[in-house]
């Protein structure tokens, strides 16, 4: 059974880091001691140290032990044994460089889809996605293919915004979607609104959160669906 916890963004204004997705990622992963192997690989105007510590701070009250993949000597090995994939947020492109660079995403498929825990928040979230199309960062870097690891078979917008900030006369964030639906007819895209997740146990996926998520396909008009909400079309 395949388990999934993807978070639209990690830190709500005003908040502490993790501070709202904490208690639904204690539920998620329960009270048996795993271990967790951290991906920092988003991060681009801090180090991997930095992240590492960020999030290690923040998942000390949990009982499981976080190690990042950045130092450890084999990234695919390590990728192998561990019991729980966290994938933290930042640049997508960057995120999807790294992996691609370290020959990942083949084996953290492999173990998510063979039912070890997956979590992801923002990038992290994007990529659980068939590819990063959907993602609101600026491509910094050639990320050696758009294909993601493909968990869920719709796309994911993090951060979803309904209007732009006030003076800002450029696209709008549905704009832009409607822009990949014209060309990706057959992919469902959601706007998952900040600080909202999306939790996936085997066929029963389930929003959470008290923000609604937008839908969008090409030859339908865009949906909202509430918390509570029957979303087992997007993965049939």
């Amino acid at each position: 059974m395949m388990r999934l916890l993807l978070i639209s963004n990690s830190t709500m204004p005003g908040e502490p880091y993790l501070s709202y997705p904490m208690p639904e990622i204690d539920r998620f992963l329960g009270s048996q001691p795993l271990k967790i192997l951290f991906i920092p690989y988003a991060a681009v105007t801090f180090t991997m140290d930095e992240y590492e510590n960020r999030v290690r701070e923040r998942f000390a009250g949990l009982n499981h032990v976080l190690t990042s993949i950045h130092r450890v000597a084999d990234p695919v090995k390590a990728a192998g044994k561990a019991d729980v994939i966290v994938t933290g947020g930042g640049n997508t492109w960057q995120l999807v460089r790294k992996i691609n660079d370290n020959s990942l995403f083949p084996v953290i498929r492999d173990r998510v889809m063979a039912g070890i825990p997956y979590i992801g928040w923002s990038a992290g979230s994007n990529i659980a996605s068939p590819t990063l199309r959907t993602t609101n960062d600026m491509p910094i870097i050639d990320p050696k293919g758009f294909d993601c690891l493909n968990l869920v078979p719709f796309q994911i917008n993090p951060h979803y915004l309904d209007k732009n900030p006030e003076g800002h006369g450029g696209e709008t964030r549905e704009q832009r979607i409607m822009e990949f639906i014209e060309i990706n007819p057959e992919v469902y895209v959601v706007g998952l609104r900040e600080g909202s997740m999306l939790r996936l146990d085997g066929k029963q996926l389930s929003l959470i959160g008290s923000n609604s998520l937008r839908i969008f396909k090409k030859g339908i008009l865009p949906v909202e669906l509430a918390p509570g909400s029957d979303l087992g079309f997007l993965i049939r």
